[in-house]
C-alpha cells in the first residue's frame, strides 16, 4: 500500500523535524509532506532538512494546507498515494501508530478517524478543546444521525474517498467537512482509539488563544449546520 503523509505547519520549527523523521523511521510512508503555512520562522528549512518534501501555502488555513498538500500528492512522480494520512506537527500525535490506521484502510475502511478521547495524556486536550469536540459530536448525531466521538487530525484516508468527497474548506471546518461528507457519500469509516501528548513546542494556533477557540468553534458548528 502506497501511503504518504500531509503534515499542515505554521511556526513549528521546534517540533517538525522530529515529526518528521519519526514518521520517515517509522517506514509505513512513502513520502511526508510538510505544508509551509506562512510560517515566520525556520519550519520550512528544518522540515527540508530532516527529510520532508516542503510546499508552501502562503493563504493561511488549516484546510489551504491541507488542500495543498493533497494538490502536491496529486502532481507528483509515479501518481498519488493509495492512501493519504494526516498528522500534527505539534508533535501531539504519536508517529508510531500510523500503522493502525493504515491496518484499518487494509480492512476496508476508506476514512480513519484517530480518536483522542480514551488516551489522551494530562494537558494534552484543553478544556475547550474538550467541551468543543463532545459539542460538535454531538451535534453531528442529532442533525446528520452519524456517531462520531471526536474530530481529531491524525486520520487517514483513501485517495479514491478522498476524490470522492471533494474537500473544499479552507480554515478550521476541515476535519468535520470531512467526517459529514464521507457519510454523506457512503465512505466506510472507522475510528481508532489514538495516543494524544502535549505539544512539544510553542502554543496552539486554535486552542492557545481565545480568537483561535471562538473561530474555530463557530467555523465547525456552522459546517455542521450548513451540511444538514
Amino acid at each position: 500500500m502506497k501511503a504518504a503523509a500531509v503534515i499542515p505547519a505554521l511556526d513549528e520549527e521546534g517540533s517538525i523535524p522530529a515529526v518528521v523523521r519519526a514518521l520517515i523511521e517509522g517506514g509505513a510512508l512513502d513520502q511526508v509532506v510538510v505544508v509551509d503555512n506562512g510560517s515566520t520562522d525556520r519550519t520550512a528549512l528544518v522540515a527540508r532538512e530532516a527529510g520532508a518534501t516542503v510546499v508552501s501555502e502562503p493563504n493561511r488555513g488549516y484546510g489551504n494546507a491541507c488542500l495543498r498538500g493533497i494538490a502536491a500528492l496529486a502532481q507528483r512522480e509515479g501518481g498519488p498515494p493509495e492512501v493519504v494520512v494526516f498528522v500534527d506537527g505539534d508533535g501531539s500525535n504519536d508517529c508510531a501508530e500510523v500503522p493502525l490506521l493504515l491496518r484499518e484502510i487494509e480492512r476496508g475502511a476508506q476514512l480513519v478517524i484517530g480518536s483522542r478521547v480514551r488516551r489522551s495524556e494530562p494537558g494534552s486536550l484543553t478544556v475547550p478543546q474538550r467541551f468543543g469536540n463532545q459539542l460538535a459530536t454531538t451535534l453531528m448525531r442529532v442533525l446528520h444521525g452519524i456517531r462520531y466521538t471526536d474530530l481529531g487530525p491524525f486520520r487517514a484516508i483513501t485517495w479514491d474517498g478522498l476524490t470522492r468527497i471533494g474537500m473544499e474548506d479552507q480554515t478550521y471546518g476541515w476535519t468535520v467537512e470531512m467526517q459529514l461528507k464521507a457519510a454523506k457519500f457512503g465512505l466506510q469509516v472507522a475510528e481508532v482509539d489514538v495516543a494524544n501528548k502535549p505539544r512539544t513546542a510553542g502554543r496552539s494556533k486554535v486552542a492557545g488563544t481565545v480568537r483561535g477557540v471562538v473561530g474555530a468553534g463557530t467555523k465547525i458548528i456552522g459546517t455542521i449546520v450548513r451540511y444538514r
